[in-house]
């Protein structure tokens, strides 16, 4: 189960609140105590996100 924590790091990211070395330390720190499960499910999540977003560029 994703916890609030998790939720509002996915959140920060898709509002583009965190820089890329923010999120990647924000995600190492969280990332040790969730299951692989969870892992995977973040993962497919800002994968959906950064494919909208280069999609998003490509268009303007």
């Amino acid at each position: 189960m994703i916890t609030k924590e998790v939720n509002d790091f996915l959140k920060k990211i898709e509002c583009g609140t965190y820089n890329s070395e923010d999120a990647v330390y924000e995600f190492s720190r969280i990332a040790k105590y969730l299951t692989k499960e969870e892992l995977v499910m973040i993962k497919e999540k800002l994968s959906n996100l950064l494919k909208e977003r280069v999609s998003e560029e490509n268009y303007e």
